[in-house]
């Protein structure tokens, strides 16, 4: 195969052979410093004046120019991109894209400028690419680009020369102060911090009206940054150097709250972050403690956030742990509390400053004032124009005739203007505007409109003559529309500022040790509600008494509460510590055992024990269909409680040796007959003490405990009540032997065929000594006096104290405050149904 020719290479063409000799050193150095002022100039610093870098101003500009403004509708932010890349930006349409978003994100400019359609990311994910998202220009981005066709600033050629875009924005409003920023340049960087709009734009109207106004001053208007995100700023010294300086500090801090988050777990509710700190890095940061064994007391950290609820991140906390202190541990250990430098370095006539509070606002006033003065100045000429051609307009309408005639009997345009102007001394203006005239401007109305647009335009004329005259005038005009624009855009301060960091977690001393996050072991109530609500107290207990009699003395201690809440009445109470158990005794005549710890803690209370924040058993333990939880009790040994009496709704009563086991969370206490279920228990502190049985025929019957021999948890009881025929217990109670006086017997009598509550019954409070004692097995005594519409007792209750009752609804009735005899009968209740009767506790 024949080989190709080769071609003349271009060795083989003549060329003059120019050798430069250059300094490796002084091209590198020239090379650099052009590449360094391309990039500080050109892409990472913003402009002191309209606080824009040139990507970002240019997308403003282009979507201006493509008239998306806030009143029409989204288009595609891929186009927007190809236009700014296109026509003013010629760089990748990543990095244009990337400024897009950042312009419509709201949690990282106070005010965003571009109003996003779709999805622009969140502080844990990028944004949807941008053929999937749409955009267009917000309301405040409308006042960073009025007045743009009105001569107020400089514009400059494009890249290629083939358009023109502006130097600098109009900017009604300080952005650089009210979104800040952040570059990193060659060399440089700068990191500005936002604030509210509201308080920057009042700062800079009292440095108009006081140009020698001191810091402290312009601090007055301006405390603090106000950051997007909302978060606390804790310590003040290093923004108050920062805005003297340009440079400074300070600590932002979530916002959290420590709530129930379960009837068993408090937890910490995390609803504000520090800047740029989104939820998913916070629960990854507290994975990896967790993990490494350096945070203890978190069980789970849950991320509720979304669009609707806004931030919300819940981080569980584990029972017998501190909240407040794992809170402080979180602050300590992750982003939940950070630092925030501030570097004000922005760009003044086209060299990098670094900028206080005062220079920052001066810069963007001497800009505002110019923008001003050139609109106003272009608006003056363009008055001025429009009023010599309203002037010939009028002139030649006062001498249409003579026109007419002037024109008619010209040969052809330019001879009818060049005569216009010597006859009537016009200008060529004027005459060309004349011979352009339609002829429906000869009407006599036109007439008077064109007088009247001369009358308008000669009194603008005189105020842009003043405003253009006098330098206060011109910053007054400034100051309103500053005010104007704050009206508009406004809105609150998000950022609560901290002058000082009380009990920061960066500033304790605290140790990670798991000790210090624990729930100290102190005396407590756990309390149960008439209407099944659990809770305990906090730090609140009989001291020196056996936890069985705890309970006992708190109730004897019981004071009677002239306003209670919804479910305010307390049906048992127990005494405990916070990291010890309880039981719950059950209708079916189980036990089951009750961490005090997993009960939410009630607030203070120096009137009563309110129950705001009990929870309903079932949230703590597991019930059978049909059982209800009637007291609660100890776990205390044989040596601290003479056992725990059941009274059952078949008069069966029984008294339980305390050996429960160790290892079982329930267990049964009480072996029932079919049909049957217990109506009552209570932890007996002597022997000595009475047991008390109320009957649905109205019998009470009371005898010692002494009489009831203790039996295993296996047994089924012996007699306690014989029962008449159709009768059931109501209620079974107990009373000390030394304290029967001061014991209660409550009962409510009804009709046997109404419906409960439906039907006005009669109540009746008894001091329970008054009822003699019998033989157990035994009828007992009549305790209440049917009336002629009652035929059984519909609710009972004995104990000690004074008692208080609860609706069916959870509200509190009140009772008689008399007391009756034992034969008598009741008091009108105003058909007021029981739902559960107790004591009111007051702690």
């Amino acid at each position: 195969m024949a080989r190709r020719s080769r071609s003349t290479t271009l060795a083989d063409e003549p060329f003059d052979e120019r050798i430069l000799d250059l300094d490796v050193g002084e091209e590198m150095r020239q090379s650099f410093l052009e590449y360094a002022y391309s990039v500080i100039y050109s892409r990472a610093l913003p402009d002191a004046r309209d606080g824009l870098k040139p990507v970002q101003r240019r997308i403003l500009y282009q979507m201006t120019q493509m008239g998306l403004r806030p009143d029409r509708g989204h288009v595609k932010s891929a186009r927007v991109v190809g236009e700014v890349m296109g026509k003013l930006h010629p760089h990748g349409d990543s990095a244009i894209y990337d400024a897009l978003v950042r312009l419509a994100q709201p949690f990282t400019l106070r005010v965003p400028l571009v109003d996003g359609h779709g999805n622009f990311g969140s502080l844990d994910s990028g944004p949807a690419a941008m053929r999937y998202t749409e955009a267009r220009l917000a309301s405040a981005a409308m006042t960073m680009t009025q007045s743009l066709d009105e001569d107020v600033v400089d514009f400059r050629l494009n890249y290629d020369g083939r358009e023109r875009e502006p130097e600098v924005l109009p900017a009604a409003f300080p952005n650089l102060l009210v979104n800040g920023t952040a570059g990193i340049a060659v060399g440089m960087a700068t990191n500005m911090a936002p604030h509210n709009l509201t308080e920057v734009v009042a700062a800079a109207r009292f440095l108009l009206a006081n140009p020698q106004a001191s810091l402290e001053e312009l601090m007055r208007h301006v405390p603090g940054p106000d950051l997007p995100c909302g978060g606390r700023i804790v310590g003040l010294e290093g923004i108050r150097e920062a805005y003297a300086t340009g440079r400074g500090s300070f600590r932002t801090r979530a916002v959290a709250s420590i709530e129930n988050i379960s009837a068993r777990r408090r937890g910490i509710v995390v609803t504000e972050l520090p800047l740029g700190v989104g939820p998913e890095r916070i629960r990854e940061r507290v994975g990896e403690l967790v993990r490494a064994r350096k945070l203890q007391g978190v069980a789970d950290v849950e991320d509720y956030t979304d669009a609707t609820v806004g931030t919300r991140l819940v981080i569980e906390v584990k029972s017998g742990f501190d909240p407040q202190a794992v809170l402080e541990h979180l602050y300590r250990l992750t982003p939940m509390e950070e630092s925030f430098a501030i570097n004000n370095v922005a760009l003044v006539d086209g060299q990098p400053q670094t900028l206080g509070l005062r220079e920052l606002l001066q810069l963007y006033l001497d800009h505002r004032i110019t923008v001003v003065r050139r609109r106003s100045q272009f608006r003056r000429d363009r008055a001025a124009e429009r009023l010599h051609l309203v002037a010939g307009l009028l002139l030649a309408i006062l001498n249409i005739d003579e026109v007419l005639q002037v024109i008619r009997s010209s040969d052809d345009t330019p001879t009818a203007r060049t005569r216009l102007i010597d006859v009537f001394d016009l200008s060529e203006i004027q005459a060309s505007y004349i011979l352009e005239m339609p002829l429906r401007r000869l009407t006599r109305l036109s007439r008077l409109e064109v007088e009247r647009e001369q009358a308008e335009l000669q009194a603008t004329l005189e105020q842009l003559d003043a405003l253009l005259a006098d330098e206060a005038a011109l910053r007054t005009q400034v100051s309103d529309e500053l005010a104007e624009v704050a009206a508009q855009l406004g809105t609150p301060r998000r950022t609560v500022l901290m002058a000082s960091d009380g009990s920061a977690a960066a500033s304790t001393g605290r140790s990670n040790a798991a000790t210090s996050l624990e729930v100290a072991d102190t005396a407590c109530l756990a309390v149960l509600s008439a209407t099944g609500l659990l809770a305990r107290t906090e730090g609140q207990g009989v001291q020196g008494l056996s936890p069985a009699a705890q309970g006992l003395a708190a109730l004897a201690a019981a004071q009677p509460a002239q306003s209670r809440a919804r479910h305010d009445v307390v049906a048992s109470v127990v005494g405990a510590t916070t990291r010890g158990q309880a039981a719950l005794v059950t209708s079916h005549g189980r036990m089951i055992r009750l961490p005090v710890q997993d009960l939410p803690a009630l607030p203070p209370s120096s009137g009563y024990l309110s129950l705001a924040g009990a929870a309903p058993a079932a949230e703590f333990v597991d019930l059978l269909p049909g059982e209800r939880v009637l007291a609660l009790t100890s776990l205390a040994g044989p040596e601290h409680t003479a056992g725990l009496a059941l009274g059952t709704a078949q008069g069966v009563v029984k008294r339980v040796v305390p050996d429960y086991p160790g290892g079982a969370d329930a267990w049964p206490v009480i072996r029932l007959a079919d049909g049957d279920q217990v109506v009552g228990a209570v932890e007996l502190a002597h022997e000595d003490a009475r047991l008390v049985f109320i009957t649905s025929d109205a019998q009470l019957l009371h005898f010692s405990a002494a009489s009831v021999r203790p039996q295993g948890r296996a047994g089924g009881g012996i007699a306690g009540i014989k029962l008449s025929q159709g009768a059931r217990v109501l209620a079974f109670g107990a009373a000390a032997h030394s304290a029967m006086d001061t014991a209660t017997v409550i009962t409510l009598a009804g009709d046997t065929g109404s419906l409960f509550g439906q039907v006005p019954g009669t109540v009746k409070l008894t001091p329970l000594g008054q009822f003699p004692g019998k033989s157990r097995a035994g009828a007992g005594v009549r305790c209440h006096r049917f009336l002629r519409t009652e035929t059984r007792l519909l609710a009972a209750w004995v104990g000690p104290g004074v008692p208080l009752a609860c609706s069916e609804t959870g509200e509190a009735v009140a009772l008689p405050t008399h007391l009756g005899k034992r034969d008598g009968s009741g008091s009108d209740l105003d058909g007021a149904a029981l739902a559960g009767l107790g004591v009111a506790l007051a702690c």
